[in-house]
């Protein structure tokens, strides 16, 4: 699936435009941004995930509805 995707760079080469070093390096550093946040936002949904349902199961109404607010927040961060 990988191999059918240019990025960016192979995109502009083969417009004819070469970027040069510094921009390379800056749309390098924007995706290499973007795949951390990404890694980031699934690690801190799937750990509220996982606390929600320890909530649910110790029947903890306090701390589900503290765990589900910041669930909303995190979500409404991303859209």
């Amino acid at each position: 699936m990988m191999e059918n995707r240019k990025s960016y760079a192979d995109h502009k080469k083969s417009n004819g435009v070469e970027l040069s070093s510094t921009e390379s390096n800056y749309v390098l550093d924007v995706y290499i941004q973007m795949i951390i946040d990404e890694a980031l936002f699934n690690y801190q949904k799937d750990l509220l995930q996982k606390q929600i349902d320890d909530a649910l199961d110790s029947k903890d109404q306090i701390q589900f509805y503290l765990l589900t607010e910041q669930y909303k927040k995190l979500h409404s961060f991303q859209t």
